[in-house]
């Protein structure tokens, strides 16, 4: 929790506020509704609109009962800054991996031909490539061939953005880029067999969108150093 706070007053000191909060899931360890009241109120003297998808660890049925109220909404298409947002849940009950539902995908290519010729950013939690770690790597998107075969008819998608692997990523497939963020809590070592900390501190990304579907991004740290209780750790 307060390394989570610790990023929220280094976002709240940059010279510019952005203009929203892309929360890319794990917003609890185990889906309480308190959880989520604490995130509620935490980002509320922030101001900054935000909007979330669920990760492995997430209740998406307690998020919607509780971060419903502004600045945080749980839309999950909107349109800000000359881009289309479509933000998916990935999430499997019961498991690690995740996975996007044949309902899921046909609504995203239904809000795709929408949102043409908007540039277009997607987001959900699980990432849908390896990441050349043993171990994260069996907690992937599992159907990401369907994804990627869907995003391919759509040349306006822009930028896939994800969570869970806690580590900067970033990788591109045709003209689409796909970006890893850091967590606010531990980081994960990249490239490792096992389970393994990496002894970065937590963070997060910003991306600036222009209009005509560029962009640029930069990871920013905090100076927070974290003291993981490992007992409680899960990924």
């Amino acid at each position: 929790m307060e390394s989570f706070q610790a990023v929220l007053q280094q976002i709240k000191a940059l010279p510019q506020q952005p203009d929203l909060l892309l929360l890319t899931g794990d917003l609890s360890q185990d889906g309480k509704h308190e959880s989520y009241r604490l995130v509620q109120e935490w980002l509320a003297p922030l101001g900054i609109p935000a909007y979330w998808v669920p990760g492995n660890h997430d209740d998406p049925t307690v998020m919607a009962e509780v971060l419903h109220q502004p600045p945080i909404s749980p839309d999950k298409t909107f349109e800000a800054g000359g881009w289309q947002f479509l933000l998916m849940n990935s999430r499997v009950p019961g498991c690690v991996h995740g996975q996007l539902s044949a309902e899921s995908l046909d609504w995203l290519d239904r809000e795709l031909y929408r949102a043409a010729p908007l540039p277009t950013l997607i987001s959900f939690h699980h990432p849908p490539f390896l990441v050349e770690s043993d171990w994260l790597d069996s907690s992937t998107l599992q159907n990401s061939e369907a994804l990627l075969a869907l995003i391919d008819r759509h040349p306006h998608v822009k930028l896939v953005v994800f969570g869970h692997i806690h580590q900067e990523f970033s990788c591109r497939r045709h003209n689409v880029h796909y970006l890893g963020t850091p967590s606010t809590c531990i980081q994960f070592e990249p490239k490792s067999h096992h389970f393994a900390l990496d002894q970065q501190t937590p963070g997060y990304r910003l991306i600036t969108l222009y209009p005509d579907g560029s962009w640029d991004t930069r990871v920013e740290r905090s100076t927070y150093t974290y003291q993981p209780n490992l007992a409680a750790t899960g990924y």
